[in-house]
């Protein structure tokens, strides 16, 4: 099986001969990716072929699990974020997640976006208050929130859920955004308004996203990676991948044939 070859410069994220094993089953066959900066990538392939995995071994998620094994490198700017010296912390304050389903603190909306900051040694009340607002309208939800801070996040209405588990990753101030099916759980109203909030993010920030919903990857994404069982079979900006795969099983995927 022949990948093809996209080479990025100097990549924000580098997977190299990439193994993962969840106790003796292996999950990802040598994964070799570059993801470029300050751009989106989409991962897609069918339920169970490794995308998922592949995004949470970017910011060492797959850590909690017990019996999980990783072979191989994944550096971030060249370094290699499996060495043991990396503080884990660190890294996820770097490389922020976005969840499947919204996940608010059962906190103030405030709260919600102060709480990562806070964690990280921000006491001032007028910084707080800055990063807060920052964070809302990067988010596209301080307009709708900005006169009820101090409601309770659970609140809101499942698409404003979402954008503010984003503005709370962004609070900390992250290089990279992963987003594991950030819209699977939404209307199709609140999923164009995550799709524009997107669009908006890339340019500031490195964003990979895993999504089921191949126009979506199409509408969002600068580059697409297709997985099949834990196997990367191809990768390359999004319009050509979806308008002239290489590879005859990407082209089934995209298609409709199988999935």
């Amino acid at each position: 099986m022949i990948v093809q070859k996209t080479i990025i410069e100097n990549p924000k994220i580098h997977s190299r001969n990439l193994n993962f094993y969840y106790g003796d089953v292996q999950a990802l066959f040598d994964i070799n990716l570059q993801l470029p900066d300050k751009l989106v990538t989409a991962l897609i392939g069918p339920s169970g072929c490794g995308k998922s995995t592949f995004l949470r071994t970017l910011n060492r998620m797959n850590d909690i699990i017990d019996g999980t094994r990783v072979e191989g490198k994944v550096t971030i700017d060249d370094k290699d974020i499996y060495d043991k010296h990396v503080d884990v912390v660190k890294l996820r304050k770097r490389v922020g997640m976005v969840f499947q389903k919204s996940n608010p603190f059962p906190k103030s909306i405030f709260d919600n976006i102060a709480y990562g900051p806070k964690i990280h040694g921000t006491k001032s009340k007028e910084e707080l208050a800055l990063i807060v607002e920052k964070s809302l309208k990067e988010a596209l939800l301080w307009d709708e929130v900005k006169d009820r801070l101090h409601v309770s996040g659970l609140s809101l209405s499942g698409g404003q859920q979402q954008r503010l588990c984003i503005a709370r990753a962004l609070a900390v101030n992250p290089e990279i955004l992963l987003m594991d099916e950030p819209t699977s759980a939404l209307d199709p109203r609140a999923t164009a308004g995550i799709e524009e909030l997107i669009r908006e993010l890339a340019g500031s920030y490195t964003i990979v996203i895993v999504t089921h919903n191949m126009q979506q990857a199409a509408r969002v994404s600068d580059y697409t990676a297709f997985f099949y069982e834990g196997k990367l079979i191809e990768y390359d900006k999004t319009k050509k991948l979806f308008t002239t795969p290489a590879e005859k099983q990407t082209e089934d995927y995209i298609t409709g044939r199988f999935g």
